[in-house]
């Protein structure tokens, strides 16, 4: 088969420090060859330095890399320049970030076109027009004037795929194009890059830590570890067959299913006819004209030790139901923890019952203070509630949290958060969570801004620390594999409104609703 790119014994540092080490890797001609690895393995400064996009800190140490079989790593900028966008394309990760929120989506288009043609206006409008049908995005293409911000994650993506087939390349990169969006839409995305392909007659480089994802788009496979590569071969080499421990790890990583602990009859946590509402106003006045009906008469219980996964894409209801479970918005309904319904509580009462509800979020960077070391975060939520507590009581309970963790009491409380690693943080998170001896903890996409193999160690975790702790669980997410790997019992959202609920292996085994399996596919 024709070999479209060759790199051969590249090696990229930054200062005296080698993160791509001897990688030799090559992409064949109208296939798509996949690059899987954790953060930090060097797939993105691999795949980057086919286009000489480095960042000014790194180098390349040695190496070449063959387009066509010149050697791109010897052509002058100017050459380069015109390969860019136009022979070899990429499709970032986060769409937002890579369009121009100041410049509407047909002006980007048009800019990538005429950059690369020399061609009329007219001509080029069309085009644009035509790539946003490609792309399925034909509602947009005949509205002059639609920003980035007004769009979807799924639609900002379609349109990042638009400009990257623009000019017909040879080559598309697509560095982890899916992991920003939601399963249902991911799988559109991956459908609409696949059918493009064959259309187009184009050659992918597909950067991912989803195994799940390069296993329904790659044809060949690369496993990259610590700047190596470790593994590769065809799909169903490393799929079925994979040798090296690495790949087999992250291949298993990939489909656990918790195995049911015994929950205890006692119910902890009680929603019945949950409803949120939010207004649509209009007019001077602006008088309710209608509802975004967030969520609709939703109920479910929990038991105390067990673990409730929601399962929903974007937009399904899942963030506010629960805001309105922590009563951080309004909503109508019984939210009942202890048999005490939290919307009829006082502020006072209020206070003392998010002792025994807690919260960890998405980004762990994000939602822990940069300005406060470790030892101030984890205790802050105790020196609110427990204000009289002494300094031996607090430095107790924090060895003991954090021991609860995995993480050393010595080595971690002097530091800050930018000082640890994306699972380290969600680590930490959690301990602030616990410091409190919560009963329920409601954990929102506490995984999916983590490599897999991470995922799966706080997966790990969270099963560990609910067996040992009694604890239980609202577990939000929209990806399956991690609901499978923690849940109970699942609960499908869609528009706010429960599509299926039932037991994780009825759900897994005997889904009911098509949502529901379209959501599995991601899965099996």
């Amino acid at each position: 088969m024709d070999k479209i790119i060759s790199i051969k014994n590249l090696t990229i540092s930054f200062k005296n420090n080698e993160v791509v080490k001897n990688v030799n890797l090559e992409i064949t001609k109208g296939k798509t060859t996949a690059i899987v690895g954790e953060s930090g393995s060097g797939k993105t400064l691999t795949a980057l330095s086919v286009l000489k996009l480095l960042p000014n800190s790194a180098k390349i140490k040695s190496g070449e890399i063959f387009f066509k079989n010149k050697n791109i790593l010897s052509e002058t900028d100017k050459i380069i320049q015109k390969i860019r966008g136009n022979k070899i394309a990429t499709i970032f990760q986060e769409p937002m970030t890579s369009l121009n929120p100041l410049h509407t989506i047909n002006k980007q288009i048009e800019e990538i076109i005429f950059t690369h043609n020399n061609i009329n206006s007219k001509k080029v409008k069309k085009i644009t027009r035509d790539l946003l049908n490609e792309v399925g995005l034909k509602d947009l293409s005949e509205r002059p004037k639609v920003y980035p911000y007004e769009l979807s994650g799924g639609q900002r993506q379609r349109v990042m795929i638009a400009m990257s087939i623009a000019n017909n390349p040879d080559v598309l990169i697509a560095d982890e194009p899916t992991t920003a969006l939601d399963v249902t839409i991911q799988i559109q995305i991956l459908d609409l890059l696949s059918n493009l392909q064959k259309k187009l007659g184009m050659t992918m480089l597909f950067i991912s830590h989803d195994l799940s994802v390069v296993k329904k788009i790659s044809d060949f496979v690369y496993v990259m570890k610590e700047g190596k590569i470790i593994e590769s071969g065809n799909n169903e080499k490393i799929f079925k067959n994979p040798e090296h421990e690495y790949t087999k790890k992250l291949i298993s990583s990939n489909s656990k299913k918790k195995i049911n602990l015994f929950s205890q009859q006692k119910e902890i946590l009680k929603i019945d006819n949950l409803k949120v509402w939010y207004p649509i106003k209009k007019g001077i006045f602006k008088r309710t004209i209608d509802h975004v009906k967030a969520i609709n008469n939703l109920s479910f219980s929990l038991k105390k030790g067990e673990s409730i996964g929601i399962v929903g894409e974007s937009g399904s209801g899942k963030t506010s139901l629960i805001l309105a479970i922590l009563k951080l918005i309004k909503s109508e309904g019984k939210v009942l923890i202890n048999n005490r319904d939290i919307n009829q509580s006082s502020q006072n009462e209020l206070l003392r019952m998010r002792k025994e509800i807690q919260i960890v979020f998405q980004d762990p960077f994000s939602s822990l203070s940069p300005r406060m070391n470790i030892e101030e975060i984890i205790l802050e939520g105790l020196n609110i509630h427990y204000s009289n507590m002494s300094k031996e009581e607090e430095i107790s309970k924090l060895k003991n949290v954090l021991d609860n963790v995995g993480l050393n009491y010595f080595e971690t409380i002097e530091k800050y958060p930018h000082e640890f690693s994306g699972g380290q943080r969600q680590r930490i998170a959690i301990a602030r969570a616990l410091i409190l001896e919560p009963k329920i903890l409601v954990l929102d996409e506490p995984t999916s801004a983590l490599d897999i193999t991470v995922q799966n160690q706080i997966i790990k975790l969270l099963n560990e620390l609910q067996k040992k702790l009694s604890l239980s669980y609202v577990f939000i997410s929209h990806d399956m594999k991690v609901i499978r790997s923690i849940a109970d019992k699942v609960i499908v959202l869609k528009n706010g409104i429960v599509v299926e609920e039932n037991s994780s292996d009825e759900i897994f085994n005997n889904p009911k609703s098509k949502y529901t399996k379209n959501l599995i596919r991601s899965v099996l």
